[in-house]
């Protein structure tokens, strides 16, 4: 003989029945947080992609030829202000110096020989034995070898100048982002050696279309750069619009600073920066805003529990906007008047609404 299966409807309410009979208590329904909605006024809001940069960055460049023989850091590393990094073979500099200091000497001697002609000539026109324009002559010879001579001493500093960049420091405390060259290549003035950035400075740079920016007033800007990497929102510190906009795609530069000595933000990186400007005084009510922790998924229903106003809550399927910053806020476009209590903890909600509807 088979078992009889009771329906769930009879089993629950042969447990109560039981319960009063035997003079038990069921234990209390857990208390449900609610909170009360509204509409409201929000100020205007754009998002755009962006670019994290550091504030402070440099590449290094050769400045002189010659052959790497010694990088001091990798990509990575950190330096100091003023950390030797790359040292370069100075051979072909020294040689550039010797020339100059022999190229002085021979200036010098040239200059002696036209001094003596010099002074000779003036002694003969003053005796008559000489013409005037013999004595502007020599004039001429004495004055361009003294030009001479100070070409060659500038030659020489020049030549000593070259002769300090065989050794390339750091400008600035930092690290080092990447490496453009091996020890033992070829260096020649201009090519990149070393970049160097410091992370205590990073900012986010977005491009926007002039229109956009119109969008958001012309009030102060603020904005909070959302990190999808690590999941991270951080407020801006400040944002700076550039007074320009570029010729060939035809948007303005917007650079969002991050607060200083934020870490694990890495130049190069991808962000998402919103951007807010300031709501209008008395401005018409705006759409409503519930908590993201009030929102019930289930496949593709998105739905919250409504107080009903009988201690109980029902079900209202809901179509969700956009995520307000920091993501605890979100825009609801419909199913909502803006006057409800929702539920905000939607699964608790719902147990309750169900065991109301058996109890019923």
């Amino acid at each position: 003989m088979k078992p009889i299966m009771l329906p769930v409807l009879a089993r629950t309410s042969g447990l109560v029945l039981a319960a009063a009979l035997l003079g038990l208590s069921l234990p209390a329904r857990a208390e449900v947080r609610t909170v009360r909605i509204e509409a409201r006024v929000l100020a205007p809001a754009v998002v755009a992609e962006a670019t994290i940069e550091a504030v402070r960055q440099s590449t290094l460049a050769a400045q002189m030829p010659g052959r790497v023989l010694e990088l001091g850091a990798d990509a990575g590393d950190r330096v100091r202000a003023g950390q030797v990094l790359v040292r370069i073979d100075p051979a072909e500099a020294r040689a550039a110096v010797a020339a100059a200091e022999a190229g002085i000497a021979q200036a010098q001697t040239a200059l002696v020989n036209a001094r003596a002609e010099y002074q000779r000539a003036r002694s003969l026109v003053e005796r008559k034995f000489l013409s005037q324009s013999a004595l502007d002559g020599a004039r001429t010879q004495f004055e361009a070898a003294e030009a001479q001579v100070r070409a060659a001493r500038a030659q020489r500093e020049q030549a000593a100048t070259v002769q300090g960049y065989a050794s390339v420091t750091s400008p600035l405390a930092g690290l080092v982002a990447a490496r453009h060259i091996e020890p033992g290549e070829m260096a020649q003035p201009g090519r990149n050696l070393l970049t160097v950035y410091d992370p205590a400075q990073m900012r986010a740079v977005a491009d926007l279309a002039p229109q956009r920016l119109a969008e958001l007033g012309a009030g102060p800007l603020r904005a909070s750069v959302e990190l999808p990497a690590s999941g991270r929102t951080i407020e801006a510190a400040a944002v700076s619009v550039l007074p320009a906009a570029d010729a060939r795609t035809h948007t303005v530069r917007v650079r969002v600073d991050l607060p200083a000595g934020v870490e694990d933000v890495l130049p190069g990186s991808f962000a998402r920066v919103h951007f807010h400007g300031m709501a209008a005084a008395g401005g018409a009510a705006g759409p409503i805003v519930i908590p993201a922790a009030a929102v019930l998924r289930r496949g593709e229903l998105t739905a919250v529990y409504a107080a009903d106003g009988q201690g109980g809550f029902t079900l209202r399927q809901i179509r969700l906007g956009r995520a307000l910053p920091g993501g605890e806020s979100v825009e609801v476009l419909s199913g909502l008047r803006g006057d409800e209590t929702l539920a905000l903890d939607p699964v608790q909600a719902g147990i309750q609404a169900r065991a109301g509807a058996v109890a019923r």
